[in-house]
């Protein structure tokens, strides 16, 4: 319930449940996602800095770089069934999308670095 004068924040629906769910999956992370974030935090790509499992919204995104408004999933599978929807909300609220197959991330790293920089780089979205 909503105390009176106070009004339902509709940006960040179901924090209560997605901030829990960040930090379990912060410990269940894949082959992919740890390589990867040895190379994202600490602000070793150009200084920016991610985040990763984070809450946004109703969803709990792999990485997340709030000063280029940028979002990058790395996908085994698990955001098969609403990977679509998913991607529109976020994309909805002013944020870019960009995703990457665990192989891909495994077997090219460096490749998929080059790419997120570049999104990096790119004038964020109005």
């Amino acid at each position: 319930m909503v105390p009176p004068g106070r009004q339902r924040s509709l940006a960040m629906p179901r924090l209560h449940i997605t901030v829990p769910l960040a930090r379990r999956l912060r410990l269940a992370a894949t082959d992919a996602e740890i390589r990867l974030w040895s190379r994202l935090r600490r602000k070793q790509l150009e200084g920016f800095r991610f985040r990763r499992q984070h809450p946004l919204g109703p969803y709990v995104v792999d990485f997340f770089c709030a000063e280029a408004k940028l979002v990058v999933e790395v996908d085994g599978g698990q955001h098969a069934d609403d990977g679509e929807a998913r991607t529109r909300w976020i994309e909805a609220r002013g944020y870019r999308v960009v995703r990457f197959w665990n192989n891909d991330v495994l077997a090219n790293t460096d490749g998929v670095l080059r790419t997120i920089l570049a999104a990096l780089r790119a004038d964020p979205p109005p």
